[in-house]
């Protein structure tokens, strides 16, 4: 057999590496898929139950922005305003606190069907899927809300002899918290996507470099529309998502190096193997 058999067959065989189970019949995924919405939907319905229960104490917490900056009151001027508002507060906090289960379900499903290798690289980005967006809620709600509502109940006063308050309803401030947790949570995991890309090889450490110019405008985009339209609110957001995505870029050049000398490594070793 001559050489460039052998390492097609050694590539072969490489790529051949056993999965974890074996292949299940489509009827059976069907019935797996079924297992694993079931257990995110139970999660799911306890969590409401529970949130929902204290939706009052839960909603306090999320007033708390609104009253450091000055505001003691806030109203509604719909008769089922406030029960709807407790329900959506019970689905997000549901929806924050089931997370963790769904993303085990999710990962239950899919590790099957990956080899052991495929596993280990994608398994740290679920774990750090959860620790990013809490980062991200963080600074939503310890930074950046406090900001800008300071600056938007700045309007209220005296103007031409009128004096003008802030009511804000409380719909509206609940769709006011959730836009900033969300939208911050979520822009805080754009370095796990751009590392997972590189990894698919859907882009490259050169592509991502090279568009570092229309990241940075990216970010001060989204910004705009995630925040309010005082300056300090977007950079809030934008600087972050910078610097984030200079960390991705230095993490995926670090994991390169360092696979680079492995694979050195094992070139040099087998060399030494083949001249003995």
């Amino acid at each position: 057999m001559s050489e460039a058999a052998k390492e097609m067959d050694a590539e072969l065989g490489a790529e051949a590496e056993p999965l974890d189970e074996s292949r299940m019949p489509l009827l059976d995924h069907l019935i797996e898929l079924r297992k694993r919405l079931l257990w995110c939907f139970v999660a799911f319905a306890i969590a409401f139950g529970v949130a929902f229960y204290f939706a009052r104490p839960i909603f306090a917490i999320l007033v708390q922005p609104l009253l450091e900056a000055g505001q003691g009151r806030i109203i509604y001027t719909k008769i089922f305003e406030a029960f709807f508002v407790e329900i959506k507060v019970a689905f997000f906090a549901a929806l924050m606190v089931s997370f963790p289960v769904f993303a085990t379900q999710i990962w239950r499903f899919v590790a099957p069907g990956l080899y052991q290798k495929e596993q280990k690289a994608f398994l740290p980005f679920l774990l750090m899927t959860p620790v990013l967006f809490t980062l991200g809620a963080c600074m939503a709600y310890f930074v950046a809300m406090p900001v800008a509502l300071k600056f938007l109940l700045g309007f209220s006063g005296d103007v031409g002899g009128v004096n003008q308050e802030a009511l804000p309803g409380v719909e509206n401030y609940l769709s006011f918290v959730t836009t900033f947790i969300f939208g911050f949570g979520i822009s805080f995991l754009m370095p796990l996507l751009l590392i997972l890309l590189e990894k698919a090889s859907i882009v490259s450490l050169e592509q991502l470099r090279a568009g570092r110019r229309y990241a940075i405008v990216g970010a001060f985009v989204l910004a705009a529309i995630l925040t309010p339209p005082d300056v300090v609110s977007q950079l809030l957001l934008a600087i972050p998502l910078c610097l984030l995505y200079e960390a991705a870029l230095i993490f995926i050049r670090i994991t390169r190096r360092k696979k680079a000398e492995v694979e050195t490594d094992l070139q040099t070793s087998a060399e030494l193997e083949s001249s003995d």
